[in-house]
């Protein structure tokens, strides 16, 4: 029987599919002969300073979604950036942008940060990048390459993001904005994300480590 998470996830992989045709359509050859030029300039990406402490909230979501935290050293640890990979992580970051509803943990749940898949149609930010990395890992992106992040945001509060890393640089999926940018262009503080070497995280340098990332 299909779970109502498991047509969530073939509509927005639908959607995303329709998405990439309509492109296509619409602009004929130039779309199906997409050049690099196209896609981010190559830029430096964001440092590895060492050991941090895990969010809580990811601590618990591993507990309960496994197989959604583990590293296979096995994987490349970046992505080749292609015209075709290109429309991919841009059509499911904007149809994830969309399906979903934003709701904050205290709202969802009573509780202040609990990380989700989202399956009931409804999360915070964590919850809409968690829910992306799935859908991205079913398109065929090694799970090693995207990595959940947390960051300090315009507002001053934690928020987290999903770190793709490519070998044009890494480039942030964000619930705020469907244009998927370079790290050192969204205007975040970036603290911490997860390790690509053991299920563990990394500091990015961020002098403010949140506990909790509340934002929607």
């Amino acid at each position: 029987m299909t779970t109502g998470f498991g047509q969530q996830v073939k509509r927005v992989l639908a959607g995303a599919a329709m998405l990439a045709a309509a492109l296509v359509s619409a602009q004929g050859y130039e779309a199906a002969a997409q050049t690099l030029a196209a896609l981010p300039m190559p830029s430096a990406g964001a440092p590895d300073l060492g050991h941090a402490r895990p969010i809580v909230g990811w601590v618990e979501f591993c507990a309960r979604y496994g197989s959604e935290c583990a590293v296979d050293a096995g994987e490349p640890a970046q992505v080749t950036l292609t015209p075709r990979l290109w429309q991919t992580v841009t059509g499911i970051n904007r149809q994830v942008n969309t399906s979903l509803r934003a709701v904050t943990d205290q709202e969802h749940w009573g509780v202040p940060d609990r990380w989700d898949l989202a399956e009931d149609g409804s999360g915070d930010c964590e919850d809409f990048q968690l829910l992306k990395r799935k859908l991205l890992a079913q398109a065929g992106l090694p799970r090693r390459a995207m990595r959940m992040t947390v960051v300090i945001d315009e507002k001053g509060e934690g928020h987290a993001v999903l770190m793709l890393r490519t070998d044009r640089g890494d480039l942030v999926l964000d619930n705020k904005t469907s244009a998927v940018l370079p790290w050192h262009k969204t205007g975040y503080t970036f603290i911490k994300r997860e390790s690509q070497d053991a299920t563990a995280w990394v500091s990015l340098g961020g002098a403010t480590a949140p506990t909790i990332t509340a934002n929607r």
